[in-house]
């Protein structure tokens, strides 16, 4: 099962009310779905453009 994206997750701060900064990551949201046999991993903004495009 290899990626076929080449989207990377977002990087930010979580600030608390103390206005104490640690890192966070906010990730990608990962679909596998099998097609003809295969299974394919893409994100589901991606899935949604080609379900647009068809």
């Amino acid at each position: 099962m290899a990626k076929s994206t080449t989207r990377k997750p977002l990087v930010g701060n979580n600030v608390s009310h103390s206005m104490r900064h640690t890192k966070r990551r906010q990730n990608l949201n990962m679909q596998t779905k099998t097609i003809n046999g295969k299974q394919i991993t893409k994100s589901n903004r991606e899935w949604k453009a080609l379900n647009k495009a068809a």
